[in-house]
């Protein structure tokens, strides 16, 4: 993932930072509790496609 990306993206829910799980291929908004997936290098921004967090999911 691109880092200059990574600065300027922001959760189009609230507007705040994302946190970029590598591993996981998602961007993480810790203050929704809602992960978007990046597809082939691609991240998917639609609050319809976030994926919600579980309580026991550590963010």
């Amino acid at each position: 993932m691109d880092a200059k990306l990574l600065d300027i993206l922001v959760c189009p829910i609230c507007k705040g930072p994302l946190v970029y799980q590598k591993a996981d291929q998602e961007l993480i908004c810790k203050a929704d509790r809602v992960a978007y997936q990046i597809k082939d290098g691609i991240p998917v921004m639609l609050e319809d496609e976030a994926r919600k967090l579980a309580p026991e999911e550590e963010v």
